[in-house]
């Protein structure tokens, strides 16, 4: 097998924003510069809050700006152009249904449910979309949730027995209602495995993840034996979830399944650290982010390891971590294309990573949210507080941006 793989460098510029025009550049420019005063982010938040509850015709400027940024369009369809672009440049797409809370009825959940499904049917149609991401919160009620993963025993044993103790503490209307969400997974997973369709489950917050882990592996074992159709997400900022991965490699080597995990450093963090001193409980939080890198890049070699039996999704704005799993994959003399590896970033976030991923024929995509305006923004607000706060995060999308626009402007 010929391992030679071109040398990857993620300050590449060239390759990072082949895909913007000029106008596109400078738009991000601006939008980034924008990002990069946190007093101006809280204003802007707290501006587009009240004027979307009053009813303000602001959707024209957050579509301009950053709806345009980091959403891939209002509809499934609208999604096309972004993807066929990005696909020209060897970037596939995760879609995403961006539309978070809403009603908590039967009614709701299946009209979720028949959403995602949709989403699968229409991804299956197009060349470059070879995975769709879910949230179990979007076909199940937040406090059935909650109960499950309060009643796990923590003392009896594996997972999947602490579920099955879990379920007895149910009233029978619970169990119909969880029974309910059961059919409703895998009514998703079947049309997924026959459109050969990934489904990314997402990760929740640690007081209802117990329920969704369990029901995510159940759907491994039955979905997962010749490939992976159904991944779990970890959450490396969790000081439990490495050897979680590492308790989910030995299932299913054990149960004879592929192992689906996409590996994040985390989206509660506050949160999480938040209710844990309010209800007085260890938090589930590493102390610090040397122990999340730490974890985050552990959990690469173990994956990387178990290779055989384990498909792993690096979505990871980290370069470091992007870079050690292609020398890990090296190491092995394994390609960078692998079938069990993917890399994935958000669209309109870290473009020097996925593009200069793609140039040196790594398998990555762009995670692609999509949902009327006033659905997506709390997503949006994610993004710009997240922008506006991790550490160095705008001040290097800045910079490769304005080296790319001084690099344009000499030519």
């Amino acid at each position: 097998m010929d391992t030679t793989h071109p040398a990857i460098s993620f300050d590449n510029t060239e390759n990072a924003f082949a895909y913007k025009s000029d106008k596109e550049l400078k738009k991000a420019n601006f939008l980034f510069s924008s990002m990069s005063y946190q007093s101006l982010v809280n204003f802007g938040i707290k501006a587009t809050t009240w004027a979307i509850k009053t009813g303000l015709p602001i959707n024209g400027i957050i579509r301009g700006t950053i709806f345009s940024q980091f959403v891939g369009g209002e509809t499934l369809e609208q999604t096309a152009p972004v993807a066929k672009k990005l696909g020209e440049y060897g970037v596939e797409v995760i879609l995403d249904y961006g539309v978070e809370g809403g009603e908590s009825s039967e009614a709701a959940f299946d009209h979720a449910c028949e959403e995602f499904i949709r989403v699968i049917n229409y991804a299956a149609t197009q060349p470059n979309i070879p995975f769709m991401s879910i949230k179990v919160t979007g076909i199940a009620r937040s406090g059935l949730l909650e109960k499950l993963d309060h009643s796990v025993d923590a003392h009896a044993g594996t997972l999947m027995k602490r579920y099955t103790h879990a379920l007895e503490s149910l009233t029978d209307e619970e169990k119909s209602e969880w029974n309910r969400v059961h059919d409703r997974m895998l009514k998703i997973c079947n049309v997924a495995a026959a459109k050969n369709v990934g489904v990314l489950v997402d990760a929740e917050e640690t007081w209802i993840q117990d329920p969704v882990d369990v029901l995510t592996m159940l759907m491994m074992d039955q979905f997962n034996k010749e490939k992976a159709v159904v991944y779990n997400t970890a959450q490396l900022y969790r000081h439990d979830r490495l050897a979680f991965i590492k308790d989910s490699v030995e299932a299913a080597e054990k149960r004879n399944f592929v192992l689906g995990m996409k590996l994040v450093r985390g989206a509660y963090m506050e949160k999480e650290r938040e209710r844990a001193v309010e209800k007085g409980y260890p938090s589930p939080i590493q102390p610090d982010k040397e122990s999340t890198d730490r974890d985050y890049n552990e959990a690469l070699k173990v994956c990387v390891d178990h290779i055989e039996k384990t498909a792993f999704i690096v979505a990871s704005h980290n370069e470091y971590s992007n870079l050690l799993t292609t020398q890990l994959l090296d190491q092995k003399g394994l390609s960078h294309h692998h079938p069990h590896v993917h890399f994935s970033q958000l669209f309109g976030m870290s473009d020097n990573i996925t593009f200069n991923l793609a140039k040196a024929n790594c398998s990555v995509s762009k995670y692609l949210p999509f949902g009327p305006i006033k659905d997506v923004i709390p997503y949006l607000m994610r993004r710009a507080q997240e922008n506006s706060s991790v550490a160095g995060q705008t001040g290097r999308e800045l910079g490769l941006i304005r080296k790319e626009i001084a690099r344009r402007n000499k030519k």
